[in-house]
């Protein structure tokens, strides 16, 4: 088989790629794509709270909500796509292999690729927590959906360790199900999550948030009977004498997501140490000419409505390489961060004879912060900077670089985001 455009991953990052690639003149028979789950939509279809949309849709939707608009969009335009589907390998030709009910045992070859597979929870297995292995130990997507799809409530006394967005959203679901949750427990001294899901989820629920807390041992055999909580130093070790026996039934575990990138390295292609996803550029694409990244799978973003917009940028950019052809860059900057900056999206920007109006930088700070700037500076020369009043590790932050700043980016053998007091 043979296809312009093969997309894989059929959740919010994908769905929207697939409309972008198509807006832009690829034909919807030529473009497929492939979704391990039974339906279209990923992650939002469990997610039935509210706060998706506000910035892409300047409405207020729930995450099946939001993601039926794009389902039905695909289904209109006739794009071609396949549930049950999985994904065994991707090569650095764009070869895509996969077998699924529809097609059995199939070979793809495709001009370009984009990758959207999102990501997956960090287990308990990454967090070296000692004690026993009793039933009432999940993640917070997985209660997530036995609480939103299976109609199963996964405890009745929980404690939740992470204060991810997933582990507040959930504080709030198991809260209004009857549950009782007795704290959120956060290593860092600062929570990972959206202020207004602090606000929103615990605040208004008088659930406590522990900072600088973490479960140090999990008790009981059959069934977790309570966790033993103490409090961690500057280097996030547990202080002797503040350990805490707190009883429960069910353990909840938000501590963090990680790209689903394996089909990415089998390709080859260079990951970020710190976000996790692939390095690309501007147009999203990856060092793999015609292989391209975008959504979860790139950077875990803190709202959907920032992923489809960079899917669409990614959509985009296949349709012009299939299209068009490749286009030969003039020069590569590479973007570097320091100064309390974790990472930035892209890593480098590229040069084309066709410019882009604008480059939108994403990024992460490694603390909270006041009154800072982010400071841009290419071959040692500020060229864009931006003041902000407040900056924190669960918030994503952006730099929109264009005009004459841009023309200088593009001339510039390197460039350095930092953060710096205003």
């Amino acid at each position: 088989m043979k296809k312009k455009i093969v997309v894989i991953g059929g959740g919010p990052a994908g769905l929207a790629a697939a409309l972008s690639a198509a807006k832009h003149g690829v034909s919807p028979s030529d473009i497929l794509i492939l979704e391990r789950d039974r339906e279209l939509g990923g992650i939002l279809n469990q997610c039935i709270h509210a706060g998706f949309g506000l910035h892409y849709f300047g409405e207020e939707l729930t995450g099946p909500e939001y993601a039926s608009r794009f389902v039905e969009q695909v289904q209109a335009a006739e794009i071609e796509y396949a549930t049950d589907s999985m994904v065994l390998s991707l090569a650095e030709d764009r070869t895509v292999t996969f077998v699924s009910p529809k097609y059995g045992f199939c070979t793809v070859e495709a001009e370009a690729v984009i990758l959207a597979m999102g990501c997956r929870e960090r287990t308990r297995g990454a967090l070296n927590i000692p004690g026993t292995r009793p039933a009432g130990i999940y993640s917070a997507g997985t209660a997530q959906r036995y609480v939103n799809i299976d109609g199963y409530l996964p405890g009745r006394e929980v404690v939740i360790l992470g204060s991810g967005d997933i582990g507040l959203i959930m504080a709030r679901r198991l809260t209004l199900e009857g549950a009782k949750v007795k704290r959120v427990c956060e290593l860092m001294p600062y929570s990972g999550g959206l202020a207004r899901n602090i606000a929103q989820c615990l605040n208004d629920f008088d659930i406590p948030l522990y900072l600088s807390h973490t479960v140090t041992k999990i008790h009981g055999r059959e069934r977790v009977e309570g966790v033993t909580i103490s409090q961690v130093d500057e280097n996030r070790r547990p202080i002797p004498g503040t350990e805490e026996f707190v009883s429960c039934d069910t353990l909840l575990l938000s501590v963090g997501l990680i790209p689903e990138n394996e089909l990415t390295r089998g390709a080859n292609i260079r990951l970020d140490p710190v976000s996790g996803g692939a390095v690309v550029d501007q147009h999203c694409e990856t060092e793999k000419p015609g292989i391209f990244a975008c959504g979860n799978v790139l950077h875990v973003h803190d709202l959907v409505d920032f992923v489809s917009t960079e899917a669409e940028n990614a959509g985009a950019s296949a349709a012009r390489l299939v299209l068009n052809g490749a286009e030969e860059a003039q020069n590569v900057c590479p973007i570097k961060v320091q100064n309390h900056v974790r990472y930035s999206v892209p890593q480098s920007v590229r040069a084309y004879e066709t410019p882009d109006e604008k480059v939108r930088i994403l990024f992460r700070v490694d603390n909270n912060y006041r009154n800072v700037k982010t400071v841009l500076t290419a071959d040692g020369v500020v060229i864009a900077s931006k003041k902000r009043m407040v900056v924190a590790p669960g918030e994503m932050e952006s730099l929109e670089v264009k005009g004459d700043a841009l023309k200088k980016l593009y001339q510039a053998k390197e460039a350095i985001l930092s953060l710096a007091e205003v």
